[in-house]
């Protein structure tokens, strides 16, 4: 109970000062809650789980200064002995790379619930705390722990490098915060300059990554360029967005030296909103090329102990992945959706139709499924061989609510 307490307090003598003579000061909370049913594999048996997640959001400004804090809690409970689905026990406090400890778990272990055997675990962490200071009417500086996104693309961004999302991942409210530093210099009402500091832990590994941004605008594309030291190791990018006709279009590259050997990366994508039966649908289709990925099912379980991969840099472990997103508005208040992921080398993919609610402003509920095809997982002797990415995935049926307030 003693980091609970010390917790609390640190953050109650952080928000008070700063409450007493802010300007401006908004306070606003986030609770997401997700129940799932995880199909039998060799993974483990079909089971159930829950997760909870309560994030509680500060904004203020005092003086010449902006503050912005958002702290979580995660609670997940799963069915003793039985697979939990990965796509949500993470959600919210979990950051490959923190510089500073600012969470961890606070509790776990079995637990009885209504006659029922429950594997507990309970987790927090600071997910922003940063102060922003404007360097006159062209610049700010902001230190500490913040969201910054370099994604062009919608799923599939390999030239984000910071903390990209799982592009399988239904809860992207919030980008997870990175500690670092960021200067940004504006020249004009379309290009930016900015230069981002960060110190990462990865195991037993501490890194620093320093890269430089230009980003402008020419007839309606944006286009720009990033390039510096990415844990270490020289990395640089490249990329465009614009229109051609209705379509929008998305596009990324990087180049990378890693184990003294240069890698490509790349995605394009196209994204265009089209008016059927007087409703809409919103199309998304994306195709990603990595360097670093597996081009058969037996490099996978090297890429996923591979360096860029626990440094958070890749998003699945395929050479060659597509991704397709739909989403069609049924009524005002109702849509329905639909993702496929996957893997043109061994085949596989992931299917996940949903549908989602606005039950008022503030509240929604969803529910939808994730079903992975494509050849499973199998054991030979002592060894489990996979057979494909996606493949080897249990059939995960979820339903969810989310409440800001």
């Amino acid at each position: 109970m003693w980091r609970q307490g010390l917790f609390a307090g640190a953050l109650a003598a952080l928000l008070f000062p700063i409450s007493a003579t802010a300007q401006q000061l908004g306070l606003s909370g986030y609770y997401l809650n997700v129940g799932t049913h995880v199909a039998g594999s060799l993974l483990g048996p079909a089971g159930v789980s829950d997760v909870q997640r309560l994030r509680v959001m500060l904004n203020a400004s005092p003086g010449p200064l902006r503050l912005d804090a958002a702290y979580e809690h995660t609670l997940s409970l799963r069915q003793a002995g039985a697979a939990g689905a990965q796509l949500f026990t993470a959600t919210g406090t979990e950051s490959g790379g923190d510089w500073f400890s600012l969470g961890g778990e606070l509790d776990s272990g079995e637990r009885t619930l209504g006659g029922h055997r429950v594997d507990m675990v309970w987790r927090h962490r600071v997910d922003r705390l940063s102060v922003r200071v404007d360097l006159g009417s062209s610049a700010d500086l902001i230190v500490g722990r913040q969201p910054i996104s370099w994604a062009t693309t919608l799923f599939l961004s390999p030239a984000d490098p910071f903390s990209p999302f799982d592009p399988a991942d239904p809860f992207r409210e919030y980008r997870a915060g990175v500690d670092a530093a960021r200067l940004r210099i504006y020249r004009g009402a379309f290009t930016q300059f900015e230069v981002v500091a960060r110190p990462a832990r990865l195991g037993e590994r501490e890194t620093l990554t320093v890269l430089g941004r230009a980003s402008s605008n020419h007839q309606g594309w944006d286009f720009g360029v990033w390039g510096g030291s990415l844990h270490g190791t020289f990395g640089g990018a490249a990329f465009l967005s614009g229109s051609v006709g209705l379509w929008a279009l998305r596009a990324e590259g990087v180049l990378r030296a890693v184990d003294k050997r240069a890698v490509a990366r790349g995605a394009i994508g196209v994204d265009r909103t089209f008016a059927i039966a007087g409703r809409d649908l919103y199309v998304v289709i994306e195709v990603q090329r990595d360097g670093f990925g597996a081009t058969s099912p037996d490099e996978l379980l090297a890429v996923a102990g591979s360096r860029p991969f626990g440094q958070g840099e890749m998003q699945v472990l395929g050479r060659a992945v597509g991704a397709v997103q739909l989403s069609w508005t049924l009524h005002p208040l109702v849509s329905a959706s639909g993702l496929l992921l996957g893997s043109f080398h061994d085949r596989s993919f992931i299917a996940s139709p949903g549908v989602s609610w606005s039950v008022s402003e503030s509240v929604a509920v969803r529910g939808g499924v994730y079903l992975g095809v494509g050849e499973g997982a199998a054991v030979r002797g002592t060894e489990v061989r996979i057979g494909s990415e996606f493949g080897a995935l249990p059939r995960v049926m979820f339903g969810s609510l989310n409440w800001f307030f």
